[in-house]
């Protein structure tokens, strides 16, 4: 049982400003010294790198598509030991989910974690017609606890009180916040959302207006006093990784600003698991002794010529994948593997571990949850089992030689390597479009660390 006060920030579409809005709700319960522990509805990188860098504590993904409600409630309870507040970041709309009652939506997180939803409204050129957005929210799940509403992108005070009026009179709903047009602080974008919040340290001075922002433009007691009214919630009291199988192995993980796509639990499964993870720099260090390799996402396209100027690196990971070590790499990390990367008319060399090039388009080839069933033999998931993930990538690979490859995944949905396919089986490797979370996939840890005690 937990009575940690709560809150989840939703909005009616993506784009409303809720990454902000929330990191400033954070960012100024902080200043109250307050600890936040932060989460992310849904599978997403960047976003939570951003409100853990505010929280000063690592945040977590809950998903309801990748997740039972005992695992969620697992990781919630687990997580927010220490914390005086949880705050909960939606993901697209409120209600938006992979089918027509909203399965996976932020809406049925917040039911799994009884707790009340602030709605984000973007208010650019509407006044009136924010106390319909709020009234249909409210009809279209009326058990959903709708607290409370921050206007986001207002013009000026006349208009800020005019939505309010709007929203107060019609709808009884509390607005909790009015966020104007030219803000102090925003996080920039790029090709696959925003920016990633180690990528630039330049950013992270600007942070400390968040703060400011959210005691100018939010009311903060109110906030709290709506977490606060959170019920009880009941915890399933289970641990959130099997017990460790092996000892002593050493699983390198490229980890830098190349590369930072990384779950904190597939990270804590590893170790949970056995293994003593060593960092290492893609963009200028040096491969390590290790008995495995864990390469994530991340944008290798952006900092692909100080990928391409390590050649010592490259090097080492194409000596050591053709002598049989186990390497398991997402997104980011496959294309790494292969031979050349080409995007915006230049082409860089990669590590050439594996037979195929890498282009990049502008736009997604593969966008959203997978659904993956394990069709091949490999060196870290059982064959028949089913995995949930997800994809978001703009680049496809080419000249791939399928003669010297074989595919562990069969795709159910999404798109994978070809529409068909995904995860790349090349010796000791597996490369994927797919990214895992290891509480949805809790086989995949303790197996990497097996295979990697196995070649020690």
């Amino acid at each position: 049982m937990t009575t940690v006060p709560r809150l989840v920030v939703g909005a009616v579409q993506g784009r409303s400003g809720k990454t902000t809005v929330t990191a400033a709700v954070i960012a100024a319960m902080r200043r109250r010294g307050l600890p936040v522990q932060a989460f992310k509805k849904g599978p997403d990188f960047i976003d939570p790198g951003w409100l853990g860098r505010v929280s000063g504590r690592p945040c977590r993904n809950l998903d309801p598509f990748l997740m039972d409600p005992a695992t969620i409630l697992a990781s919630f309870g687990t997580h927010v030991a220490g914390a005086a507040v949880a705050v909960i970041e939606g993901a697209m709309g409120l209600f938006d989910g992979v089918d027509l009652v909203g399965s996976g939506s932020t809406a049925q997180l917040a039911r799994v974690l009884r707790a009340p939803v602030i709605l984000v409204i973007n208010a650019a050129r509407m006044t009136r017609s924010a106390a319909a957005v709020v009234l249909g929210c409210r009809a279209l799940d009326p058990e959903l606890s709708l607290a409370g509403v921050i206007f986001n992108n207002v013009a000026r005070p006349r208009h800020e009180r005019m939505l309010r009026q709007s929203v107060e009179y019609y709808t009884g709903a509390r607005v909790l916040g009015a966020v104007p047009r030219k803000r102090a602080f925003n996080i920039p974008d790029r090709h696959l959302g925003l920016v990633p919040a180690g990528e630039d340290e330049r950013l992270l001075a600007s942070l400390e207006a968040l703060a400011a922002e959210g005691e100018t433009y939010l009311d903060l007691e109110g906030l709290l006093g709506v977490a606060g009214a959170a019920p009880p919630l009941d915890i399933p009291e289970r641990p959130l990784y099997p017990p460790a199988e092996a000892a002593g192995v050493t699983v390198g993980i490229f980890l830098d600003r190349a590369f930072s796509f990384y779950y904190p639990e597939n990270l804590e499964a590893l170790e949970a698991a056995g293994a003593r993870l060593v960092p290492i720099d893609a963009l200028h260090g040096e491969m390590p002794p290790v008995d495995a390799l864990y390469i994530g996402g991340g944008f290798p396209e952006v900092l692909a010529g100080e990928l391409e100027a390590n050649a010592s690196l490259r090097e080492a990971v194409r000596r050591g994948v053709a002598a049989g070590l186990p390497v398991y790499a997402e997104c980011g990390g496959l294309m790494y593997l292969g031979r050349s990367l080409t995007w915006r008319g230049r082409t860089y060399r990669m590590s050439g571990a594996l037979p195929f090039d890498v282009d990049l388009d502008e736009r997604p080839c593969g966008h959203g949850y997978m659904v993956l069933e394990v069709v091949e033999e490999n060196p870290f998931l059982p064959c028949g089992l089913s995995i949930r993930g997800h994809e978001f990538h703009h680049s496809r690979l080419s000249n791939l030689s399928r003669e010297e490859v074989r595919f562990a995944y069969r795709v159910r949905r999404g798109y994978g390597i070809d529409g068909r396919r995904d995860g790349l089986l090349y010796r000791n490797v597996l490369a994927s479009y797919n990214h895992l979370h290891a509480l949805a996939t809790p086989d995949w840890a303790p197996r990497l660390v097996r295979r990697a005690a196995g070649r020690a």
